[in-house]
């Protein structure tokens, strides 16, 4: 029987794309341009959501930041410090399993422990940090017993450090994964033949095991950047509702039934980790590398 032609078996998933990737955008996309009405939703055209996102931006008062910078810096670092973050132990735990857990049974166990966390919800397992890191939490009291400090640690919740702790927490799995991945398609003789030639095992890693882990660290890098930045609830348990992010204030503007304004700061988002992501595949041409 005569195979059927390569663009009839991909219509199935290109509608599958159409309909619940592209289509979506496109009307958030228009929805952006519509006028702000507090009532109902009427389409139009207007810049004027755009115009009042970056209002003051231009010509600041005082030469202070406006608020819509402030929030993207904000969610820049928080992005920044993650991501190296997870970037490190993500290729720790991955080198760990792929060159010192002989099996491939052990190497299963692993990773069936490190997904057990995903069977519950996400914000579970952020509430779950609030009895180790509140002022009366386990961190807390057993410091003050040990006399370490002479009162409570206030910024071990509700803080910068507490929103990247729960970051990193959700997120290292999704870096050290496709890490792990590459890190399994390594020829061993390569290092073998690294080891022969006198290479120290810090020049191996360096020289060999990571210029052949990129594809990974890319692909990883692009999930833990697109999952910080569009975030807002982790911000928004772990922060105390007082830190402000991108993902936040889209929640925020939807929540007051907002939604031109909300539309138009998902394009200017889409637009930073499209840009983010680009850069990246400049230095790593993810086409030729898959």
């Amino acid at each position: 029987m005569k195979a059927l032609p390569s663009w009839l078996q991909a219509t199935p998933m290109g509608v599958v794309f159409l309909v619940f990737f592209v289509m979506p955008l496109l009307l958030v996309a228009a929805v952006s341009f519509w006028p702000q009405n507090e009532y109902t939703l009427e389409p139009g055209f207007t810049l004027a959501n755009y115009t009042a996102l970056f209002d003051g931006c231009f010509n600041p008062p005082d030469g202070e930041l406006c608020t819509t910078v402030k929030t993207y810096l904000s969610t820049l670092k928080f992005c920044a410090l993650v991501w190296a973050i997870t970037l490190v132990l993500g290729f720790t735990l991955a080198y760990f399993v792929a060159f010192h857990v002989p099996s491939v049974a052990a190497q299963t166990v692993l990773f069936t422990v490190m997904t057990i966390p995903f069977w519950t919800s996400n914000v579970i397992r952020m509430i779950s940090w609030i009895p180790l890191l509140g002022r009366h939490g386990w961190v807390n009291t057993t410091l003050m017993d040990l006399g370490l400090v002479n009162q409570p640690i206030e910024w071990l919740l509700y803080s910068d450090f507490s929103v990247v702790l729960a970051f990193v927490h959700l997120n290292t799995t999704f870096m050290m994964v496709p890490i792990f991945n590459s890190m399994m398609k390594i020829d061993r003789a390569l290092i073998e033949a690294a080891d022969d030639c006198g290479a120290s095992a810090w020049q191996t890693l360096w020289h060999v095991i990571v210029p052949l882990c990129r594809t990974g660290i890319l692909i990883g890098s692009i999930f833990v950047i697109t999952l910080v930045m569009g975030d807002f609830v982790t911000v928004g348990v772990m922060g105390g509702q007082q830190i402000a992010s991108v993902g936040k204030t889209i929640q925020v503007q939807t929540s007051y039934l907002q939604f031109p304004l909300a539309a138009a700061n998902a394009v200017v988002l889409l637009g930073v980790v499209l840009l983010i992501i680009a850069a990246l595949n400049r230095l790593v041409d993810l086409r030729k590398e898959l």
